[in-house]
Formats: C-alpha cells, structure tokens, sequence
C-alpha cells in the first residue's frame, strides 16, 4: 500500500465505525498544479465540535473504552493518530454534524494546526477533503507515483472496504466518473458484483464452521484459475489482510486441479474470536497472527474443499446399490469345441488305422513314425491335435 491508499483505508474505516450506511469517495487530480485531492463523505454519526478538535490529536482514539480492549480488538483502523498523520502532511477540511444538532462544524488544518473554525451548515455525518498532501515534506512528495499509480491503489483500497463491508453501500468517483457503486443490501455477491462485473457470476460459494471459526465468501472454479495471486482477498473479522498461511490453506484445496503457474481466486471472510487474532504485528494492520494456525489453516481449507465438491458442474461418482440381474444358466450347455484332446496310444493307432483310406505318407515316415510310437510309454496320455477329418 502506498501513501494514499493508506489514507483512504483510515478515513474509510472511521466513517464505518461511526456507523456509516451510505459513503462516498472522490479522487481528484488537478492537472494545473498536479496534486490530488481526496474527499471522503459519510452519513455516520458526526462529531460534536469538542470531539472535532480531538479528533486531529495525536493517540487519540474512541475505539478504546477499557485497558481490557487492548486483548480483544473488534474495530477498524486501529492506529491510534491516522487523521493526526494525515492532517500533519497535507491541508485537511473536516465537515461534521451529530444527529439532531441545529448546526454542524468547519475545521481547516495545515500541517497538523487547527488554523479556521467555525459553525456551518452540512447534513449528518462526516466530510474529509484532503488537499496538498506532503506539502511540506518535499522528501517525501517525489516519492509520490504517477497519477494512473495512485489512482489505482486508491480505487483498491475502496474496493476492499466494500467487500469488506457489504452491508455499506460504497460509491467512488474518480476525475469525475463513477467506477465502483455497490447497492449495500448486506449480500457480499452484489458487492463483488459491483467490483469485478460479470465475473462474479460464475463463482462457487463457501459457508462452512470449523470449532470456533467459520469462513464464508466465494471462490472461483478450477477451470477459471488466474496467473497470479492479485484476485485471492481474505479478511479477518471484517479487516483485508495478506496471509501466507490462508494462501496456503485456499491453494492446498485446489491440489491436482490447477494447471503449473495457474492461481485461485477468491474473497473469503474468515470470523474468528478477537482474542484468537493479533492484529497489531503490522504498522498498516495488513497481516495478523493467529493464536492457533492449525484452526485457521483448517477452516479455510476444509471450507473450500467442501465447496468445491458441491460444485454442480463437477463430475461424481455415483455407487449403485442394486445387485445386477445374472442371467440363468442353460439346462443343458452347448458342449465345447475343444482344440485338442487327450488319448492313449492305443486309440491313436486305432485312429489312424480308420484313416487307412486318406492320403498315405511315405514308407520312410511311416516307419519312422511307428518307431517312435513303440518308445511312447502306454500308460501316459499324449496330447495331439483333434483331426480335422471324419471318423468313418
């Protein structure tokens, strides 16, 4: 994640956790002065003008009630300063507006200082416009990538969060043109529908449990298999994350029915107990370790497995249980055509006397042949040929 995505991804998951049901992002690159401007509007909670001010103080947090919380964290965005850091690199705007109050607050920051309050007229909830961003730190501001580049990380990030968060209905707007709208009816099929078109069409979903956990989303077939990773998304109670381990457990259900190089797709949310999960190993809360790998490899493997075997188009073997039909054997049996027979030399002679009529052999082989007839033992049956001629 870049610098703006990260951004993004923080305002995103404030406005969700003031319980947000309809947000709206805009991207904007002014090509006069080349700079981008983020806005982000919500119709959550609000603030009132004191938790206004607060909120742009560094650690401050009203994610935490208790110091008990620290061992179960349930919330988004948990970073503690993430408008604190924004506000201190760029120029920020913040509308806001509580439930039922006459009027709302305007705040304007540069560089991380309150510089203009006052009251104004606004709906509930929340607006952040971000401008100028880095500013005042040139170091890092040539770092920033081409506009197409942030662009893009910025449309991912909101991507994740509507998947993330079916049941908020999400609108992006960049330059002006709406490229993502997701209709929020809490279905996470409408919201993939939204993000990747028509492909979602065609996907084979999961819902299964796993002792404690369970996992529920969609995968792609093995017959749509991609060339890369970039279509595996996973999230972990509600928050995208990267995870070789779920990688593993996803690509291990595919075993012998994807081609060399070829990868699943997939946007699967696992629910784990929060006490199971650390959330806090990655300054971007983009990795988590789990308390038990060997459950979280399971109910996602298993999970997909069981999905992928419940595919209508997938071909079965089907057992009958039916004892087939014997069909009866004759009463008297057509006799075999043997090609040979069993005699004693005694019946050879008598045969070959009867044939006395055919064709003579000469009188050398006949001699021959009678000499080694009397070696021939009586007692031991020979094995010859069954004439071909009729006994007369």
């Amino acid at each position: 994640m870049n610098e703006i995505s990260l951004h993004i991804l923080d305002i995103l998951q404030n406005s969700l956790r003031a319980g947000a049901s309809l947000i709206t992002v805009t991207v904007q690159f002014d090509e006069a002065t080349g700079k981008l401007t983020v806005s982000i509007e919500d119709n959550g909670c609000g603030m009132s003008p004191e938790d206004a001010r607060t909120a742009f103080l560094r650690h401050a947090t009203s994610k935490l009630r208790e110091p008990e919380d620290l061992n179960a964290i349930g919330t988004m965005g948990f970073r503690g300063e993430a408008l604190a850091a924004i506000a201190a690199v760029s120029r920020v705007d913040l509308l806001t507006k509580t439930a039922g109050a006459v009027e709302g607050v305007s705040l304007h920051l540069e560089a991380g200082a309150v510089t203009e309050e006052s009251e104004a007229g606004c709906p509930e909830g929340t607006t952040i416009i971000v401008r100028d961003l880095f500013f005042n730190t040139p170091a890092r501001m040539k770092f920033m990538k081409q506009d197409s580049v942030e662009g893009a990380a910025a449309a991912s990030a909101v991507q994740r969060q509507a998947l993330a968060h079916p049941q908020v209905a999400v609108r992006l707007l960049r330059d002006g043109k709406e490229i993502l709208n997701t209709p929020g009816d809490g279905q996470l099929l409408s919201a993939m529908a939204g993000v990747y078109g028509r492909e979602a069409a065609n996907l084979v979903p999961v819902d299964s449990h796993w002792e404690k956990s369970e996992v529920r989303g969609f995968v792609s077939k093995p017959t749509q298999a991609r060339a890369s990773r970039a279509y595996q998304i996973f999230f972990v109670n509600g928050r995208p994350v990267k995870s070789k381990l779920l990688q593993s457990a996803l690509e291990e259900a595919y075993r012998n029915q994807l081609m060399v190089g070829k990868f699943p797709a997939c946007v699967l949310h696992l629910q784990v107990p929060p006490h199971t999960v650390d959330v806090n190993v990655h300054p971007a809360k983009t990795e988590v370790k789990f308390l038990s790998e060997r459950e979280a490899f399971d109910c996602i493997h298993y999970g997909v497995l069981a999905a992928l075997n419940k595919a209508q188009d997938r071909p079965q073997l089907h057992l009958s249980r039916e004892t087939p039909e014997v069909a009866p054997a004759p009463a008297h049996p057509p006799a075999r055509q043997e090609a040979f027979r069993t005699m004693s030399a005694e019946t050879y002679r008598q045969m070959a006397a009867a044939l006395a009529d055919g064709k003579k052999p000469s009188p050398q082989r006949a001699q021959d042949a009678a000499r080694a007839m009397e070696w021939a033992p009586l007692a031991q049956p020979v094995m010859i040929p069954q004439p071909r001629n009729t006994l007369r």
